[in-house]
């Protein structure tokens, strides 16, 4: 399996995850942990702009699925 491939399976199993919990995956959980530091690394690497386009592309709308299940304070 090359790096295409292995981006791809972890990006699919990190959107089914975020879709069946309404929440991102946590680093204070064990079996979420290898998810997260997925998450990091890719963020960094947006942020360093050195992914190509369609990568790009597909994190930020990873990104956008996780921010619309955050919780907005009702006291607000």
């Amino acid at each position: 399996m090359n790096r295409e491939e292995t981006w791809e399976k972890t990006y699919k199993k990190i959107w089914k995850f975020v879709s069946v919990n309404h929440r991102g995956p946590s680093h204070h959980r064990e079996t979420e942990m290898k998810m997260t530091n997925w998450m990091k690394y890719n963020r960094k690497r947006l942020n360093k702009d050195m992914m190509c386009e369609k990568r790009k592309k597909e994190f930020i709308k990873l990104k956008e699925l996780i921010s619309s299940f955050h919780r907005i304070n009702q006291y607000c």
